[in-house]
């Protein structure tokens, strides 16, 4: 089942187009650690979530070589953002609290958003079937291959050069390129996680901004 928590937000700088940066974090847990693990979780999801340029996080369990195996992938809004989480005294305190429960310690990745579309689901126990990867990246780019020449039309038709085949199908082109990369296929990536992973539980949380104590 997936289980999306949407806690309100106060408002933010949003990231730039190219900006947006993924922190994978993956822990294979000790056997009988399990439900600490879970605890332990929520609470670095709720400190993370407080953290300046935390965009939200999708947590992923399955299991791998017969142990728990979570994967996080968290969004910040810059590299910048990202490194100072990593580097923060809030983040090493809980991470070595939680070294005990970990079977391979603590590992860490980085990745650029537009790199990072099935990526997390192929950590579970079993990557999603090629098949479904594929229905999902038609659903998404279908409509936009019908739609947005219809919304560029009028713009196009502005000026002779706009009209030229090569500038037209260029604007049409980078738009639908920078909607799927950017917006549309992590969203739907998410949404579907729970068809595309039967296996896997599938947990996406939105940041949780307010002051801390």
């Amino acid at each position: 089942m997936s289980e999306r928590i949407t806690e309100p937000a106060m408002p933010q700088a949003r990231p730039g187009v190219g900006e947006v940066v993924t922190l994978v974090v993956k822990h294979r847990i000790k056997a009988g650690h399990e439900a600490d693990y879970e605890a332990w979780l929520r609470g670095i999801v709720r400190v993370a979530g407080q953290w300046p340029g935390h965009l939200g996080v999708d947590v992923i369990r399955g299991r791998l070589a017969g142990l728990a195996h979570f994967t996080c992938v968290l969004r910040f809004c810059s590299t910048e953002a990202m490194q100072r989480w990593l580097d923060s005294p809030q983040r090493l305190a809980l991470i070595n609290q939680a070294a005990p429960m970990l079977a391979d310690g603590d590992q860490t990745e980085v990745a650029a958003l537009n790199e990072f579309w099935f990526a997390p689901l192929a950590d579970a126990a079993t990557p999603p079937p090629r098949w479904k990867q594929a229905v999902v990246t038609l659903c998404v780019i279908l409509p936009l291959t019908l739609l947005i020449p219809l919304l560029w039309g009028p713009v196009l038709r502005l000026h002779p050069w706009l009209s030229n085949y090569l500038v037209s199908t260029f604007l049409v082109t980078l738009t639908i390129v920078l909607l799927v990369v950017y917006l549309l296929m992590p969203a739907a990536t998410r949404l579907f996680a729970p068809w595309l992973q039967a296996s896997s539980a599938h947990e996406h949380l939105e940041p949780e901004h307010g002051q801390q104590g």
